[in-house]
C-alpha cells in the first residue's frame, strides 16, 4: 500500500511540474508541434517521467517513511501535541513579522530574512512548548501556581532518573512477589507487559512438564491479579522487537526505546542491563535490602537439613530463605542447634550467612 501511495504522489508531482515548466522548455525549441506543446500533453509527459523515476526511488522512500514512523512512535503523545502547537504559534508569529520585512522591498534582505525568521521561530516554538509542557498543562487545566494555592508547597518535580514505564520480564511475573510490591505502593508509573513475554508465559503454561506448567499458570494468574488491581496502570505492548531474537534481548532493546526500566529477578539479565546502561529493578535486591541485618557474633537458632559443599559443613535456611552455612554442621544433621554468625555475603542472587555452632565458639574462648 505504501508503494502505491508513493507512486501516486510521484505521478501527481510529475504532472504538476510538466504543466508548469514544460512550456518554458518548448519555448527554447522553435519548431514544436501544437499537439506536443499543450497543457494535457505536458501533464502526461511529466507524469510519465516521474513514474519511471519512482520505480527505483520507492524502496528508499518507503524505508525513510518507516524510520520516521518508528521515531514518532517512540515519542509520547503529549510531546508531539505540545510541540505541534508550539510550532504553529511560531509560524503565525513569523508570518506577522515577515509582512513588514517583505514590505521593506530591500533586495536580498526582504527575500532571505523571512525564510530565516520562519525557520527560527518555528524551531523555538517547538522547543519551548516541549520543554515547558508540564507548566503549560498546569496552566491549561487551571491549577495555576501551586506555590500560591497550596500554601507554599511545591509539586514534586519529576527528576531525570525517573522512568515511568516499568517493563516486566517473565521470571518476575512467575515469581509473584511483584504483586505484593505493587500493593504496597513502592512502584510508580505504568507496568508494561510486552506481547513476547505473554507468549512465553503461555508457552510455559502449555508445557508438557508439570512443574513448568504450574509456573506458567501462576504467572498468568499474577497478570490477571495485576490487571484487576485498583489504582494501577497495566499496559500491553503489542509490537515486536525485530532487532533481537531472545526475550531478554528484546526486553533490553524495548527499555531503551521506551526510556523505561526492566523489572526482573534474573541475575544474568540484571548484569546485561547494567552493562548496556539500561535501568533495572531487581526484586532480589529489594528483598535483600529489607532483610534484617545480621552482625558477626549474633546468635540464632537453625535446623541443619543438608550437607554443605565443603567437608563437615552443614546447611540451614532461615524463614525468609536465606542460606546459612554452618561449620562442622554435618554432625548435627536434621537437628536444631544454636549457632553464632561469623560473616555474611550479600549479592543480587541472594544472601549467604556463615556461622559455627555456639558450643564450639565457647570452647575456643575457654582455651584462650
Amino acid at each position: 500500500m505504501t508503494k502505491i501511495l508513493v507512486t501516486v504522489v510521484f505521478v501527481l508531482v510529475g504532472g504538476s511540474l510538466g504543466y508548469n515548466f514544460l512550456p518554458y522548455v518548448w519555448a527554447l525549441i522553435t519548431s514544436v508541434p501544437r499537439i506536443i506543446n499543450n497543457p494535457i500533453t505536458n501533464m502526461v509527459l511529466g507524469a510519465i517521467v516521474l513514474y519511471f523515476l519512482s520505480v527505483p526511488a520507492t524502496d528508499y522512500v518507503e524505508r525513510a517513511i518507516v524510520k520516521v514512523e518508528n521515531f514518532l512512535s517512540d515519542l509520547s503523545a503529549s510531546y508531539l501535541l505540545f510541540g505541534s502547537l508550539g510550532m504553529i504559534i511560531g509560524l503565525i508569529l513569523s508570518w506577522l513579522i515577515n509582512l513588514s520585512l517583505v514590505g521593506l522591498q530591500i533586495p536580498g534582505f526582504s527575500d532571505v530574512l523571512p525564510i530565516i525568521t520562519t525557520a527560527m521561530l518555528a524551531y523555538l516554538g517547538f522547543r519551548l512548548a516541549t520543554s515547558r509542557r508540564e507548566e503549560i498543562r498546569r496552566v491549561i487545566i487551571g491549577r495555576g501556581n501551586p506555590k500560591e494555592e497550596d500554601g507554599g508547597v511545591l509539586e514534586r518535580k519529576v527528576q531525570d532518573n525517573f522512568r515511568r514505564n516499568k517493563i516486566l520480564d517473565t521470571s518476575v511475573i512467575i515469581d509473584g512477589r511483584i504483586y505484593d510490591i505493587v500493593q504496597t505502593g513502592f512502584l510508580e508509573g505504568s507496568l508494561i507487559i510486552p506481547n513476547f513475554v505473554l507468549r512465553e508465559l503461555q508457552h510455559i503454561a502449555d508445557s508438557s512438564d508439570s512443574i513448568k506448567r504450574v509456573r506458567g499458570r501462576r504467572g498468568l494468574d499474577i497478570l490477571n491479579s495485576l490487571q484487576k488491581e485498583e489504582g494501577l496502570t497495566v499496559e500491553m505492548y503489542d509490537g515486536d522487537v525485530e532487532e533481537a531474537d531472545e526475550v531478554d534481548e528484546k526486553l533490553v532493546v524495548l527499555a531503551k526505546k521506551m526510556d523505561g526500566m526492566v523489572v526482573t529477578n534474573d541475575y544474568n539479565l540484571n548484569k546485561v542491563c547494567e552493562f548496556q546502561n539500561v535501568p533495572v529493578l531487581n526484586v532480589n535486591d529489594l528483598a535483600n535490602a529489607i532483610k534484617p541485618v545480621v552482625i558477626p557474633g549474633e546468635e540464632m537458632h537453625v535446623m541443619i537439613i543438608k550437607q554443605g559443599t565443603e567437608r563437615s559443613q552443614g546447611v540451614a535456611y532461615l524463614d525468609d530463605g536465606t542460606m546459612v552455612v554452618v561449620e562442622d554442621g554435618q554432625h548435627y544433621m536434621n537437628k536444631s542447634i544454636d549457632v553464632v554468625v561469623t560473616s555474611a555475603l550479600q549479592t543480587s542472587a541472594g544472601r549467604m550467612i556463615f556461622a559455627r555452632p555456639v558450643h564450639s565458639s565457647k570452647k575456643l574462648k575457654e582455651k584462650e
